[in-house]
């Protein structure tokens, strides 16, 4: 039987992964801010001359901190992902799983627990495979209300599987003009989300960029 030790760890993990998506939007919010040198950006001008206008040290250790958040939340990631198959294939009871809602709630409604020690398995089952690292101020996503470390599980008609990355823009393609469907995990608990691709001042049709997990 699967004991609460393991639900136990795995609550913690959840606190752990919070966590690390905390310190990860920081970073990412003071590199992408306006005039900031972005994730990956040079950080040298024109003629080949260190930026003046950023601290470039400080930019070089976020930079490499980011790295090192990137990598521990993948593993933490892959931990939960063990950890919930184990769990989930324990209480294979006939629930009905509240994770996408139903077509009368809000698309922005929010599937609320108090802490991460009150979330049920069920709720945590799903597995995000991209990660929002990305948000461009006035974009499409940002309006629709994605947030940088939202975990998506679902995009439209897209879960899981390989070639995510083109899969995600084609279906952005697909749906331009038109509300897409988007479940996300945002510090614990899954949200409803639509999100409208469209064309705007900047680049891409929503504005973002998802990273794989």
């Amino acid at each position: 039987m699967v004991g609460t030790d393991l639900k136990a760890e795995t609550m913690k993990l959840m606190e752990k992964r919070t966590a690390v998506e905390a310190e990860m939007n920081v970073i990412i919010e003071r590199l992408t801010q306006p005039g900031g040198p972005g994730l990956s950006g040079n950080l040298v001008d024109s003629e080949g001359f260190p930026r003046t206008d950023i601290d470039i040290p400080v930019v070089r250790a976020e930079r490499r901190r980011l790295s090192e958040l990137r990598n521990d939340h993948k593993e933490i990631t892959d931990k939960l992902n063990e950890n919930i198959q184990v769990l989930h294939s324990a209480r294979l009871a006939p629930r009905s799983a509240p994770a996408k809602g139903s077509g009368s709630e809000s698309s922005r409604n929010i599937i609320q627990r108090d802490t991460p020690s009150d979330m049920d398995v069920d709720v945590i089952v799903s597995r995000p495979f991209a990660v929002v690292d990305e948000i461009a101020d006035g974009s499409p996503a940002a309006e629709d209300g994605l947030q940088l470390g939202d975990q998506i599980v679902k995009f439209g008609n897209v879960e899981s599987g390989d070639d995510l990355l083109q899969r995600l823009s084609s279906e952005a393609q697909a749906s331009q003009g038109h509300a897409l469907t988007l479940v996300a995990m945002r510090q614990g608990a899954l949200i409803n989300l639509t999100v409208t691709p469209r064309t705007w001042h900047g680049r891409g049709l929503l504005g973002c960029h998802f990273r794989i997990l």
